[in-house]
């Protein structure tokens, strides 16, 4: 397929390219394959941790978005409007103020905080929707959690002293910044399992995306389904927020323009999404750092600037449709 092979030219190129823009240096090919001087330094600790970062955030974030967008049959929805990414930031922020910010088991006290609140955020939505597991009612109860975290959010920042209320505020941003593998390394098993899950479940998305009728008849499980993708994806954008920051629009953006270019079929969906997130969101991370250099912009402000026009597209070519079925 023409498109798919332009998407993988586009991703491995931005790839290649990200690490070496921003502030301008005198790069030497030889000291950066054997590690010597400040540049290769800076490249190997801080330009090729972040370029991963980011493409593993923006593949999770993608791949969030295109199992929201099936389960329920809404080309907005996302992991922020179901508030599950307002819950993971309030449990980031709470361990912020908290003092839970070392390391235990491998694993930021603040990457703690952020699933916690993701999975709060998921055990709500089921306790409220109850039996009545549809996607429209699933979404109301998201779109109410999303406004209740979000105060909670408020009320912590109001309770911490200046230090932490000037880091939550930044890290609410979005960012990208790092300066080693370790939040990489932190990031990864979470991003595979729910990735792979993804992955494994694309007929299964295929069926749900035309009705809950049609699936059961398809012998798809669709409550069981639901409810492990749902749990598994927001666990993962938990992880993924806690370590970023909130990055908004990648899992509607991007998931959404896939669709239109390669078809519904999740089996090709899937994949192309996955990888053209991560693809974008380092893109757009590129940015950041040249937009107003030597200062980084977060790359959070990027994505919302693309991502608020985006939005509103979608809602006046959708005006009488906001869900497929």
């Amino acid at each position: 397929n023409f498109r798919v092979c332009l998407l993988l030219l586009f991703c491995v190129g931005v790839l290649l390219l990200a690490p070496f823009l921003g502030v301008s240096m005198q790069w030497s090919l030889r000291e950066l394959i054997w590690g010597q001087g400040v540049e290769a330094d800076i490249f190997w600790r801080i330009r090729v941790p972040r370029v991963l970062l980011g493409f593993i955030a923006g593949a999770a974030l993608g791949g969030a978005g295109v199992v929201f967008q099936a389960l329920f049959r809404n080309p907005l929805a996302s992991p922020y409007t179901f508030g599950v990414a307002s819950g993971a930031s309030f449990g980031a922020a709470a361990s912020i103020v908290l003092g839970f910010t070392g390391s235990f088991m491998g694993l930021y006290g603040v990457t703690f905080g952020g699933i916690l609140g993701a999975s709060a955020v998921t055990a709500v939505i089921y306790a409220v929707a109850g039996t009545a597991i549809s996607g429209a009612y699933m979404l109301l109860a998201g779109v109410a959690m999303s406004f209740f975290f979000s105060s909670l959010l408020l009320f912590t920042q109001y309770l911490s002293n200046f230090t932490e209320s000037f880091q939550i505020v930044r890290w609410l941003m979005g960012g990208l910044e790092t300066t080693d593998f370790y939040s990489v390394l932190c990031l990864l098993p979470f991003v595979a399992i729910g990735l792979g899950l993804l992955l494994w479940n694309s007929q299964e998305l295929d069926a749900i995306a035309t009705g809950d009728e049609l699936a059961y008849s398809r012998g798809v499980d669709v409550r069981k389904t639901r409810r492990h993708l749902f749990f598994v994806t927001s666990v993962m954008v938990g992880a993924v927020v806690s370590i970023t920051g909130p990055i908004g629009f990648v899992g509607i953006m991007v998931p959404h323009l896939c669709r239109l270019l390669l078809g519904a079929s999740h089996r090709l969906l899937s994949p192309c999404a996955i990888i053209a997130s991560g693809g974008f969101l380092v893109a757009c991370d590129a940015i950041a750092r040249v937009v107003i250099s030597p200062a980084d912009l977060p790359v959070g402000i990027i994505t919302s600037l693309l991502g608020g026009p985006f939005f509103i597209w979608i809602l006046m070519k959708r005006r009488e449709q906001l869900f497929w079925i």
